[in-house]
């Protein structure tokens, strides 16, 4: 009853910051073990507080199920999102914005620096990362266009698929350059809610597979309660002076 309470309980309207995430888990169904994946909800509330929004399971990670993770959120009370930082998932900000339509969709670029890196012969995975940093690193997104030019004028013929990549998820990948430093080191990476998955790891790691869902959400459900007690302290820079744009 106490997950089903916590799953069902009314959220907060506004959250400046949330991140959204997944971690993959063996579940035994019918007899055999199939990967699920667990869908986290992290938000700050605009006194700064870190809290989990919502822990949802599927069977896979898709910009579909996203809809009625984002739906329910809706549901709970949530009107508005300022700031939604998530991985490259296809479809993952028009599945966010259908929702939540004013919401600003910022892609980790941490994921999107591993995606390309994929692509990049070792031997060039050096220079290539120096040239790259110029534009994620610049100081404004006019900057960061002028070295992503840079980029491709050196690379493009050798990589063209890592540039296209970038050119085409230039708009949600360049969402943070509108505000200051402290807020762009927050927002322009999922690290916030991967501590959480690493958290998540430690509970489950001697577990292998779970015998059903809902033994795999008690016991993380038991681990938020564990980690919520220790945020204490609100992030203070998040939303101390930080002018709203609505």
């Amino acid at each position: 009853p106490l997950l089903k309470e916590w799953q069902q309980r009314p959220l907060e309207a506004i959250y400046p910051f949330v991140w959204l995430d997944a971690i993959h888990y063996k579940i035994k169904e019918n007899g055999k073990y199939i990967t699920k994946a667990v869908y986290t909800i992290l938000g700050v509330n605009l006194q700064g507080k870190k809290e989990i929004l919502g822990l949802y399971l599927s069977e896979n990670e898709g910009a579909n199920f996203w809809l009625q993770v984002l739906s329910d959120l809706n549901n709970r009370g949530v009107e508005d999102i300022l700031i939604a930082s998530v991985d490259g998932l296809k479809g993952f900000p028009e599945a966010i914005n259908a929702i939540f339509p004013q919401t600003e969709v910022q892609l980790c670029i941490v994921h999107q620096i591993r995606n390309s890196l994929r692509y990049v012969a070792s031997k060039n995975q050096k220079e290539f990362m120096k040239d790259l940093k110029q534009v994620y690193q610049a100081i404004s997104k006019e900057a960061a266009e002028l070295e992503l030019d840079k980029l491709e004028e050196k690379w493009g013929k050798k990589y063209p698929i890592v540039i296209n990549s970038w050119r085409n998820k230039w708009d949600n990948l360049s969402n943070y350059f509108k505000y200051s430093a402290d807020i762009r080191r927050i927002i322009y990476t999922t690290n916030i809610i991967e501590s959480v998955h690493r958290q998540f790891r430690k509970l489950t790691k001697t577990k292998g597979a779970f015998p059903n869902e809902n033994s795999l959400l008690k016991l993380l459900y038991m681990g938020i309660q564990n980690a919520q007690k220790k945020w204490i302290m609100p992030m203070d820079t998040l939303t101390t002076g930080y002018i709203f744009r609505r």
